[in-house]
Parts: structure tokens; sequence; C-alpha cells
């Protein structure tokens, strides 16, 4: 791309001629591009250099639409004032969609795992995210997550399942434990089976994965 050299050097002003190391390797407004970068999950100083070296390297027009999609994103997106998932109106499509089955609502963690659920066109009922999970180490407690919410909807909307689906961690499960001691007298609780995933050896499984895989087994 013509003049892109000597604009990228420019954006990485700041280096040291001689190889001296007491210089600043690349410019203020680069540093902090790629300090914000490794701010997002999994990536670390070297993946977010290498981002950043990518945008730079883009056209300016490219570059400015990702920042206008960042601050559309963050203007426009809320929560569903229903089921805590992401949405761009007061309540989701999920929750609006009459086609549904409204009596059902499978409690999740976190938005994406709606978008992994509904990924499996297996699910045909409601959600109902959390915001996290119950984690006393890390101060997150009852109070800190939608379960009161929750409470309302099965005690107004006549819901007669709750799936809960949270992760199969150590503070999934623990949350899954708390909530179906709350529900169990107002619906019926299930919990989403858990054991060797297709396609798994058994060698690679660890103990609690396969003691729930026997523990779930079932006629054939």
């Amino acid at each position: 791309m013509p003049g892109t050299g000597t604009w990228l050097e420019g954006a990485l002003a700041g280096t040291t001629g001689g190889g001296g190391h007491n210089g600043r390797v690349f410019s203020p407004s680069v540093e902090n591009l790629v300090a914000q970068l490794t701010r997002l999950p999994g990536v670390g100083q070297r993946t977010a250099q290498r981002l950043a070296f990518h945008i730079l390297q883009r056209p300016e027009g490219e570059a400015l639409a990702l920042a206008a999609a960042l601050t559309e994103v963050k203007e426009r997106v809320r929560f569903c004032n229903e089921c805590g998932n992401l949405t761009e109106e007061e309540t989701c499509a999920i929750c609006l969609d009459t086609r549904r089955d409204h009596t059902t609502i499978c409690v999740v963690e976190q938005p994406v795992d709606v978008v992994s659920l509904e990924r499996t066109h297996e699910y045909r009922g409601l959600y109902h995210v959390l915001g996290g999970a119950l984690s006393p180490i890390d101060g997150v407690d009852p109070s800190d997550l939608r379960i009161d919410e929750l409470m309302h909807r099965v005690e107004r909307n006549g819901v007669t399942e709750v799936v809960l689906a949270t992760n199969p961690t150590m503070t999934g499960e623990a949350t899954a434990a708390y909530l179906a001691d709350r529900l169990r007298t107002r619906v019926r609780v299930t919990r989403l089976a858990s054991g060797l995933p297709v396609g798994g050896d058994l060698e690679y499984a660890d103990e609690v994965t396969l003691g729930r895989a026997l523990s779930g087994r079932r006629e054939m």
C-alpha cells in the first residue's frame, strides 16, 4: 500500500537507535492501543501487538469502521428487562417470540451461553441469564446475580420447568445446587446432562466426567 511504510514508521516513532534499551519502542498511542487490546480475554502482549500492527496497516476507513462499531454496540446494546440477554430493545426477540414455550426457562450464566444453546436447535423455551455464578471467594453472592428476577418470573408467568444450564464447574455446580434448593418446591427443576463428549477418548477424560457419564448411562 503506497505510503504505508512511512505512516507506520511515524506511528512507531520513539524506537531507539543503536540498540539502546532505555528508549520507548512504540509511540504512546500504539502503546495505549496494545494495552487496551490486552484487556480482551485470551489476548496476551504479543497477540495484542500483532492486532495493533494489523489495524495500523489497514486503510483508515477500516480502522474507523471498527471504532464506530465498538461505539455503536456500547451505546445501543442493553440487557433484556425480562431475561437479561443482550438486545437493542427493552425486551429481546426470544422473550417476545410467541412460538416458543413460555412455560420453560433455561438458566445460564452469560449471554454467550444462549448463543451456544440456540445453535443446537433443540431447545424452544425461554432463557434467564444470571450474569455470572456464585463464588463467595470472589465476592459474588446471590444478591449479585439475577436470581430474584428468576424467582419473580417463575411465580408470575406460569412456568412449569426450570432447566439449570450453568457451567459444569465448581462455581456453576454450586449455583445450580443453590437454585435447585430455592426452586424445587415451586416448579420441576432439571439439570443439563453431562458426560463424555462425542469423539472423546476415555483415557483423556477426568474422573468427574467419567463419573457423570456412568451415573447418567441409559438403555440402548
